[in-house]
């Protein structure tokens, strides 16, 4: 196909994040699309089987170690501190989320006079009296309103003597439909407050097709009718509000992620504590006597003790590594693409 846009362009990006990125897909899924529960579950076991490991290979006993300097002790007071501190990290967490909410009646009128004015707009674009009020229908709405005029755009050419032009502009349309439909599709069933509603707008590269709507427009300016130049004004128009909508869910979404990872802190910190508390003032390592799986068990008690008081850490680095990787796969809006993209060097951005 034409290097100016389409689907089989080995300069252009892939359209879904998970080919656009330079990461194997196990590690994406870990990263990104995996249950945040069940990452931290997987590192906890991880921990456990390392601790236990290492206490097996150990050449000096643990009650050895305990009847000459109690490092079970040493180990669990600073947990507590750690533990203490986490809920303290929980409590900043929510009053960062909650300021984004508090103010005086001013500034919450120009909130919502912001959020009417943008859904009006979106609403002239798509000629609908009222645009749907659930983020994926929302959404879905704007993304087949960009395949429609992206049609209309094809019809426009259909009967065009340039046949170059022609090819160029129904590759770049197909290739936006395409893509469209399988994103409309993952839509369909997601929910705000999961991670599908996010993963799916993120497969829409609205930035991407944004520039190569722009260079195609610009590179044959000369030989574009009005009908088509209007086709691409048109086209271009709603791809704009495709980022300013994509940026505003994606915000709600991190603040939603936060309240819950600060829930999950509160509801694991006590249990952790108690455990915590308890490794220090009841345990004694020499009156746990025996072995499980020929592993002894004051080795046993120990690890699994430990991976309970990492319990809120935990929890705490899954929720951050899902919110950081995507905010770095997205910190541009717009026609910017930050990430390294193998384009062609006969790529030009003059038009000739």
């Amino acid at each position: 196909m034409s290097e100016s846009g389409g689907s089989d362009d080995d300069s252009q990006p892939s359209d879904t994040m998970r080919e656009r990125a330079d990461k194997s897909s196990w590690k994406l899924w870990l990263l990104m699309e995996a249950n945040r529960w069940v990452v931290a579950g997987v590192l906890l076991v991880g921990v456990f089987v390392a601790l236990v490991v290492i206490g097996v290979l150990d050449p000096s006993p643990l009650q050895a170690s305990v009847a000459s300097s109690d490092p079970n002790e040493t180990l669990f007071q600073a947990f507590v501190t750690a533990i203490i501190t986490g809920v303290t990290l929980v409590v900043t967490l929510n009053q960062l989320v909650l300021s984004q909410e508090l103010g005086p009646v001013g500034d919450q009128r120009g909130r919502m006079e912001d959020a009417m004015q943008f859904r009006e707009d979106v609403e002239e674009v798509l000629d609908a009296p009222v645009s749907p009020p659930e983020p994926a229908s929302f959404l879905s709405e704007l993304i087949q309103e960009t395949c429609s005029r992206a049609n209309d755009l094809a019809d426009t050419v259909e009967d065009a003597r340039d046949e170059e032009l022609k090819n160029i502009i129904d590759d770049y349309v197909d290739g936006l439909t395409e893509n469209a439909n399988e994103v409309s599709d993952e839509l369909a069933d997601a929910e705000f407050g999961s991670y599908d509603l996010l993963s799916a707008v993120l497969d829409f590269n609205y930035s991407w097709k944004i520039f190569v709507a722009r260079r195609i427009h610009n590179a044959h300016d000369d030989v574009l009718t009005e009908e088509t130049r209007d086709a691409f004004d048109d086209l271009e128009e709603v791809l704009n509000f495709f980022g300013p909508a994509r940026e505003h869910f994606k915000t709600l979404y991190f603040q939603w992620e936060l309240v819950n990872l600060s829930r999950a802190m509160l509801y694991t910190a006590v249990p952790a504590l108690v455990v915590v508390s308890s490794m220090i003032l009841y345990y004694d390592a020499t009156a746990v006597p025996g072995s499980t799986l020929a592993i002894s068990n004051d080795v046993l008690v120990t690890s699994l003790a430990t991976a309970i008081a990492i319990v809120p850490f935990m929890l705490l680095l899954s929720y951050i590594l899902r919110i950081a990787t995507v905010a770095k796969r997205t910190l541009s809006i717009g026609p910017f693409v930050l990430r390294n993209v193998d384009r062609s060097d006969e790529l030009d951005f003059d038009g000739e």
